[in-house]
């Protein structure tokens, strides 16, 4: 056994025997997500590096702990890529916290979402027994797909150790439009117009940019895939954005390739909090929903899958109201600097069915409670 993974395990066993909560943690980049941060923390930084990689199989596996830069760096050397654009939220960010988050990225309403790129994990579970959950390759099988069931949830089930993942290569060709001027439902309904037709729409952002002059509605999307197909794409999406009177411009890709990294890191200015009273709320909504009537100014992505705005806790019941309407939910994603996480809950409560399937798994995976203790919701 891996001499880090065997003093890991040590240390779950200890904890074990005298039901001492522990706290997961990577590179800690994403320790504000989650309803709160309890027990002694349980460093797994040490499981790291590249257990084998397959460019020409499309398959890598990588130790929990391994920074999300060095896999990203392996990748790029030979010109593949994680297509779901993970989020890092800090240089210290992992590939265990990744999956553990279940956070994509811009590309994610087209390239699908981290959980449809795990392969396999092997995990620790909090009886201290190491299991192996799927595999290498892409294959049908028989029961519950486990490996994908840890996508998502926050080291509550189990201490990701390993974790085999699938990869895709870069995209020959690459453009981002900007048009300026479009209302949000207009925005909408144009991205749904787009999903309905043969286009490499890649990703979209939509918001009112205050540090533009003059401020104005902003629509970017990013064409990516064959070259042909971008070519032949640009012109005819530009023609539907002028035609709604939009003013369209294409954006250097040099210029634009950051900007979209910002705006999965949150590092863009929309994402500094204008006051500290407020939360960051992200609404996971059908991408068909309309725009909601809300009193906040919103940025949405996803074509429309995807909206975060900044709003005070006190408002999480019309929010969750508004998101329940049409089809989705509102999670508190960042709490306000002036009230503590547990002041509401951060994610949307469960139907008491599938709050059942959920205890039920936790009883299975960590009959004594003891990893990442209340990171979900309060009693899981």
């Amino acid at each position: 056994m891996n001499p880090a993974l065997s003093q890991i395990t040590d240390r779950l066993r200890a904890a074990l025997a005298d039901r001492t909560p522990l706290r997961i943690r990577g590179g800690g980049s994403k320790d504000f997500y989650g309803q709160s941060l309890q027990g002694e923390v349980l460093d797994v930084s040490a499981l790291s590096g590249i257990v084998s990689y397959e460019p020409t199989e499309l398959v890598v596996t990588v130790r929990a702990g391994t920074p999300l830069l060095e896999l990203q760096a392996a990748l790029a050397e030979k010109g593949q890529q994680l297509a779901f654009e993970p989020p890092a939220f800090g240089a210290g960010a992992t590939c265990g916290g990744m999956v553990a988050a279940g956070l994509s990225g811009p590309a994610r309403a087209s390239a699908g979402a981290v959980r449809d790129f795990v392969l396999g994990v092997t995990l620790l579970n909090g009886r201290a027994e190491l299991l192996t959950f799927g595999g290498q390759v892409i294959k049908n099988v028989a029961g519950y797909d486990v490996s994908r069931l840890m996508v998502g949830a926050l080291g509550t089930l189990g201490l990701l150790t390993e974790i085999s993942l699938k990869v895709l290569p870069r995209a020959p060709a690459e453009a981002t439009l900007l048009c300026r001027g479009l209302k949000q439902q207009q925005a909408l309904d144009l991205l749904n117009r787009w999903g309905g037709q043969p286009l490499p729409l890649n990703a979209s952002c939509w918001l009112f940019d205050d540090t533009a002059s003059p401020p104005c509605d902003c629509l970017f999307v990013r064409l990516r895939g064959a070259v042909a197909a971008v070519q032949a794409a640009g012109p005819r999406m530009l023609a539907d954005m002028q035609a709604l009177g939009g003013e369209v411009t294409q954006i250097d890709n040099a210029q634009a390739a950051p900007d979209w990294q910002a705006c999965g890191d949150q590092t863009l200015p929309f994402f500094k909090a204008p006051a500290p009273e407020l939360g960051l709320w992200r609404l996971s909504l059908p991408q068909t929903a309309p725009a909601l009537p809300l009193p906040y100014p919103q940025l949405i992505e996803w074509h429309g899958a995807q909206r975060w705005l900044w709003a005070p806790v006190e408002a999480c019941s019309p929010l969750r109201q508004a998101a329940a309407e049409v089809g989705g939910t509102a999670t508190l994603f960042r709490s306000p600097q002036t009230a503590p996480a547990q002041s509401v809950a951060r994610f949307s409560p469960l139907a008491p069915a599938l709050s059942q399937i959920h205890q039920r798994l936790k009883n299975e995976f960590d009959p004594a409670g003891i990893l990442n203790r209340g990171r979900m919701y309060p009693d899981f």
